[in-house]
């Protein structure tokens, strides 16, 4: 059974890292493009509307997964800023503060800057030309 779990593995990490693209991204479509629906209150001069265009790039870039590893990181830094400066103040825990998709975010991309794009990706595809 763990040789089955072996050759799976590094597919469902690309599929981990374009899932997460694609989650990370409709964040910064619904900010910025308005799509698919507008998000309340959105300041553009803001903390919110400047990591706006970390989820919009970053989105696009886990999702064809291009220079995953920094963006994974930047991603996963953002989310852990955005835990502290926006849940964490108001209560301990992420149940409590709105914060468990901020905490889960964090430390799947996390993971993703640590363990690379997987093999669907455009890094894998750069990495066998040269």
């Amino acid at each position: 059974m763990e040789a089955l779990g072996q050759s799976w593995a590094p597919m469902l990490l690309s599929l981990l890292r374009i899932m997460s693209g694609l989650l990370l991204l409709q964040h910064g479509t619904r900010k910025l493009l308005q799509f698919p629906a507008p998000q309340p209150n959105f300041v553009l001069n803001s903390m919110g509307g400047y990591a706006s265009f970390i989820e919009l790039a970053g989105g696009i870039l886990l999702v064809i997964g291009l220079f995953t590893r920094p963006t994974a990181f930047i991603a996963s830094g953002m989310c852990a800023v955005a835990y502290f400066y926006a849940h964490a103040p108001r209560d301990f825990y992420p149940t409590l503060n709105g914060g468990e998709l901020a905490v889960l975010y964090c430390f799947v991309f996390l993971y993703i800057a640590a363990a690379g794009a997987g093999p669907w990706s455009l890094d894998a595809l750069i990495k066998k030309r040269k």
